[in-house]
């Protein structure tokens, strides 16, 4: 339909005929109006923005009805149009290469975000059985100020007390972790960090997003509970 009005004022060519015979190019434009009226409600139901636009141009309050669709008086003649401006607006290649670069880049950090970590090595029964697992409470945790990442916590494990570093301070705060139930790699070896001995590992889970989540038992069980 829209064509058939683009072809209609193709061929009047109202432009040509204001000199000699503008009664003739007011009834172009007359006639061209009613299909843009129509128009207004044809594409209404998959771009209702433009209709609306369409609509404020006319001057119209409210939609056509679909059975006057095909009529030629949907505008009376003296009627009153609104403003004129442009409907869509041209999209240069330089906006549209902009627009795929930036899905590009967004699909790209997306992928990186959601990347798991692969599987490692595989091990045997002998090398698991080594590693003492053990479910634990934390009792006391501290800033540590000359560090960016760590936290010193004090952990009961049924079986001592210890301090255990972990790198979790840009996620959680200290008083948040006091009674927080974890689980811990017991017999790992020693390691000096920010001239401080962290006394094993707190196991935690860290998802494709960074964050790092606590490993703890589905029900209360005691400190220095096994973990097999």
């Amino acid at each position: 339909f829209a064509r058939v009005g683009n072809k209609y004022l193709a061929e009047t060519e109202p432009w040509k005929l204001w000199k000699t015979d503008k009664d003739r190019v007011k009834t172009i434009l007359y006639l061209g109006n009613q299909i843009i009226a129509s128009l207004s409600t044809l594409i209404e139901p998959f771009m209702p923005f433009s209709a609306q636009k369409i609509r404020r141009m006319l001057g119209m309050e409210q939609p056509i009805a679909w059975d006057k669709i095909a009529s030629t008086d949907l505008l009376s003649p003296g009627h009153q149009l609104g403003k004129a401006q442009l409907l869509f607006e041209q999209i240069s290649d330089e906006q549209i290469e902009k627009q795929l670069q930036k899905l590009k880049q967004k699909d790209k950090t997306m992928e990186e975000n959601k990347k798991l970590e692969p599987i490692k090595e595989q091990i045997t029964y002998d090398d698991f059985a080594k590693m003492d697992i053990r479910v634990a409470t934390i009792k006391e945790a501290q800033d540590i100020p000359k560090s960016k990442k760590l936290l010193k916590l004090t952990v009961d494990t049924g079986l001592d007390t210890r301090t255990i570093l972990a790198g979790i301070k840009d996620q959680y705060k200290p008083e948040d972790l006091v009674g927080k139930k974890i689980v811990i790699l017991a017999n790992l070896q020693p390691r000096k960090m920010m001239g401080l001995e962290s006394q094993g590992m707190v196991l935690m889970a860290n998802d494709p997003d960074g964050r790092y989540v606590f490993l703890t038992p589905d029900q209360d069980v005691e400190n220095g509970s096994y973990i097999s």
